[in-house]
């Protein structure tokens, strides 16, 4: 029996230590447009680069989702298959991993396919594929599996924390009124993934020690109770170093995991921004 933990780039995975036997993982990438440049999210990509030119890019940059065939491609080798997309709300990529799932149940009868909506992005769908990983390592069976993937999905947040939002008004997605004040006076968007896959905000603060402040509170108001955290950042470990810091003065027992955003989540959580998923 052979096991597949696919992802598309809304998780910032590009592999995982310590993988359960007889499984692999693949990362399914969306693709960045920026001008008339198109950037691959895979482990190539240089993200330093990406972001440069994204902030000097007058025009707003995109980003489209992956291809049936490129989950085709990845669901590939294995027997057994389990899938998190970022959230259907914003994005096509688990309308393609639905269509991939039809046509190779057709090719391949006797595979199982599951697929998650991560209703979320970033630290939230890394929990979702540690945990994955860590049920195939207790060689429970694939319903088995799927039927505690669904009732974990309910005790994991995302919380965010944005100090620059340039992408997402040059996107429409935000007012540029609250964008500028957002840039010129320093603040910091403080918000969480609601229960629908949107992104909503919580709470304005000016500042990153204000930030920090209002970060934590949102955490616990969450119903944070010593969980596991997974905390993806574009260039501000600082900020994640004093979360996990503080958290533990609370929570010394908390496994708190700190990563660097992929292409994609840094594309919308911009420079210094966090996408933090935690257990409730």
């Amino acid at each position: 029996m052979t096991w597949k933990i696919v992802a598309d780039s809304g998780c910032d995975y590009r592999q995982i230590a310590e993988l359960a036997q007889e499984t692999a993982f693949e990362s399914v990438p969306l693709t960045l447009q920026v001008g008339n440049e198109i950037f691959v999210d895979d482990e190539k990509l240089n993200i330093d680069l990406l972001m440069e030119k994204m902030y000097a890019a007058s025009a707003a940059s995109k980003s489209a989702c992956p291809s049936p065939d490129d989950y085709l491609r990845s669901f590939e080798g294995a027997d057994h298959i389990f899938v998190v997309t970022i959230t259907g709300t914003l994005s096509g990529s688990h309308n393609s991993a639905q269509v991939a799932k039809k046509i190779f149940l057709e090719e391949h009868p006797d595979a199982k396919i599951h697929i998650i909506d991560s209703l979320s992005a970033g630290g939230e769908i890394d929990l979702l594929v540690i945990k994955l990983n860590d049920l195939i390592k207790q060689d429970l069976s694939f319903e088995e599996i799927a039927e505690v993937m669904t009732r974990y999905q309910e005790k994991t947040k995302l919380l965010f924390v944005l100090a620059k939002v340039d992408n997402l008004v040059k996107n429409g997605r935000l007012n540029k009124l609250l964008g500028a004040v957002v840039g010129l006076l320093n603040i910091r968007m403080v918000g969480e993934a609601s229960p629908t896959g949107t992104l909503e905000l919580l709470q304005k603060a000016r500042g990153p020690k204000k930030a920090l402040t209002a970060a934590i509170d949102e955490l616990l108001k969450g119903g944070y109770k010593g969980g596991r955290i997974i905390m993806a950042h574009r260039s501000n470990e600082k900020f994640c170093q004093q979360f996990a810091e503080t958290v533990r003065k609370t929570f010394p027992q908390a496994a708190i995991e700190i990563i660097p955003t992929s292409g994609l989540c840094s594309f919308y959580a911009e420079e210094g921004g966090i996408l933090m998923g935690y257990e409730i």
